[in-house]
């Protein structure tokens, strides 16, 4: 969504500028400033207009303004942004030329190009500061492992360490034994994991990156084997040379300040514009969902606490993105000890895979079950969207004992992304479809996302709920 709306806001940088010129070039020609808007616009008027919006929009696009810029340097990206000015620009001049639209002159062309550039160039920089100085305090992190030892693998580490603003947590480094491991311990970093046992590292951490700095020459095939290992699991890969067949995900290069080019592989929108604008979506249709509902909330807290003995917040701990343990705020529908007891029923699970669900659950509490029916239990997760654990839409959020019951690590991909509320699998029969459809589901929705296809969730979540869809 933050794509969608930094597409938008450059769209309006562009108007405001061509509004801007205009009213310079029909100065200078001697109009006054109200003669400009007494005129009449046209029917070919309005669609050229839309035309050079709509071109302007697609330059933006194709020269790459819309990826992330994490690590590129401010001068790479105000380069960037000034020739997706220029080549605009002078498509207007082409417009010019093709539909003989007098008041595009040279003057026009100049202030043109100025007022955008300056416009797009400032609203940049501005960005750069805004993150920097939330990453300092240590937000919109992004964990990152290094693997290799060498001295490539150690100047990256110092650049990152080196700037904060960054955002990038190194979490170790991943390598075998051999003649220069005794210097690189003498760096002061930690080796976390061998090539052997990084498949189980993967699994039990944190990890939003990995850095791959093997010499490809000798370690061409461990490097690849670690690229497909990533890749199956949604994690982010830089690597110093070479490109892999990848499948699912598409690569873009960027420069770090002075150095090579670094190549990243990722999901194209969990960095920059789409991420943000997906929060900024969840932030405020939570927010808002929080206060109207908050008569509701009070209600059903109240009549969970004289119905039965207990808290009224059933907490746990769930996976979140690239399994970050976090707390999941729902109502409690079971009984106070329901945690304790599932030992004892667990060998009635109804379900295929790791994940346990009875329809009868004995544990459910009379208004428990209503609550379930409804879909109202749910409710409290509104507060992880408003602290920013979850999203509104995205793979369900897991329990610690279902994952460790994961079989596939292709599976694990659907942890590269924040969980949410809803999702495909919740609108498509939630506890009536199998667990690995269920998964499949899951990654649909990552390898297809968009905002309207998070629309789209959101409006076929309320009839599944009405109609309690697969609900248990």
């Amino acid at each position: 969504m933050l794509v969608t709306v930094f597409k938008l806001f450059d769209v309006g940088l562009m108007v405001c500028a061509f509004v801007a010129s205009v009213l310079v070039a029909l100065h200078h020609g001697g109009m006054a400033v109200n003669g400009f808007f007494s005129m009449r616009i046209t029917i070919q008027a309005f669609a050229i207009f839309s035309l050079f919006v709509i071109v302007w929009h697609l330059i933006f696009g194709f020269l790459g303004l819309y990826t992330s810029y994490r690590l590129s340097s401010r001068r790479g990206e105000v380069i960037d942004v000034v020739k997706a000015t220029s080549t605009g620009t002078f498509v207007v001049l082409l417009g010019a030329i093709a539909f003989h639209i007098p008041l595009i002159t040279v003057l026009f062309l100049g202030v043109f190009w100025v007022i955008s550039t300056a416009m797009t160039v400032s609203s940049r920089l501005s960005l750069r500061v805004v993150l920097a100085c939330v990453r300092r305090y240590g937000r919109n992190l992004r964990h990152i492992v290094i693997v290799g030892t060498n001295a490539r693998a150690l100047e990256f580490a110092h650049q990152i360490a080196s700037r904060p603003n960054l955002g990038y947590r190194i979490s170790g480094f991943v390598d075998h034994d051999w003649r220069g491991t005794e210097e690189f311990r003498r760096s002061g970093y930690a080796i976390v994991s061998d090539f052997s046992s990084f498949p189980q590292f993967l699994r039990n951490n944190v990890v939003d990156e990995i850095a791959l700095a093997l010499p490809f020459r000798s370690m061409h095939e461990q490097a690849s084997r670690i690229v497909a290992l990533c890749e199956e699991q949604g994690i982010t890969v830089r690597v110093f040379a070479n490109l892999f067949n990848l499948k699912r995900v598409r690569s873009c290069a960027e420069a770090m300040e002075d150095d090579d080019a670094v190549i990243t592989h990722s999901r194209s929108w969990m960095e920059g514009g789409p991420i943000l604008a997906k929060r900024i979506l969840d932030f405020s249709v939570s927010g808002v969902a929080v206060a109207l509902l908050s008569p509701l909330l009070l209600a059903v807290a109240i009549l969970i606490k004289v119905t039965s003995p207990g808290p009224v917040l059933f907490v746990q701990k769930r996976l979140g993105l690239n399994k970050r343990h976090f707390n999941v705020y729902k109502f409690r529908t079971m009984v106070a000890d329901a945690e304790k007891r599932i030992v004892e029923i667990e060998h009635l699970n109804e379900v295929s895979g790791p994940v346990f669900k009875i329809k009868n659950d004995p544990r459910i509490t009379p208004l428990g079950r209503f609550l379930r029916k409804t879909s109202i239990d749910e409710l409290p997760q509104l507060l992880n969207v408003l602290i920013g654990n979850m999203s509104l839409v995205g793979p369900r959020p897991l329990p610690v004992r279902d994952y460790q019951g994961f079989n596939a690590d292709w599976q694990c991909r659907r942890f590269s992304v924040k969980p949410g509320i809803t999702c495909l699998w919740q609108v498509q029969g939630r506890s009536s479809i199998p667990f690995e459809t269920w998964m499949e589901l899951d990654l649909q929705y990552i390898d297809k996302w968009s905002l309207w296809l998070d629309f789209q969730i959101l409006l076929r979540t309320v009839p599944a709920v009405l109609k309690g869809l697969g609900a248990a």
